[in-house]
């Protein structure tokens, strides 16, 4: 369909990741294959499920690679709250990444909006 990396919504997505990996990297070591693995994997699924759905050929396999990621991102949302309430992160930190998170999730809403209304208008 389109080139991901030209999508601003992966974009904003690929960032989160790289700073969700600079955080973790401070939260402690009985952690690494706990809440450490858990935010980096779901936070790496939103841009690498944007990726795969602009790779597909159809709108409903880009549709529904977008709701994934769009569950990836409430999956972040509350390991945050979860690493910021156990002290691993500082609420400045925590307050970043979260605003980042919400633009990317209306982003990814709108998107799919888009994506909707294209498909909804080819089958009319």
């Amino acid at each position: 369909m389109q080139d991901f990396k030209k999508l601003d919504v992966w974009t904003n997505a690929h960032e989160i990741t790289l700073s969700v990996y600079q955080a973790t990297k401070l939260f402690p070591r009985e952690e690494l294959f706990g809440l450490t693995s858990q935010m980096r994997r779901c936070s790496a699924s939103m841009g690498a499920n944007i990726a795969e759905g602009s790779g597909r050929k159809s709108r409903p396999d880009f549709m529904r690679f977008l709701h994934i990621a769009f569950g990836s991102a409430c999956e972040l949302e509350y390991h945050l709250i979860l690493a910021r309430d156990l002290k691993y992160m500082d609420s400045t930190m925590h307050k970043d990444i979260e605003g980042k998170l919400f633009t990317v999730k209306r982003m990814l809403s709108a998107l799919m909006k888009s994506v909707k209304r294209a498909e909804d208008s080819e089958s009319a």
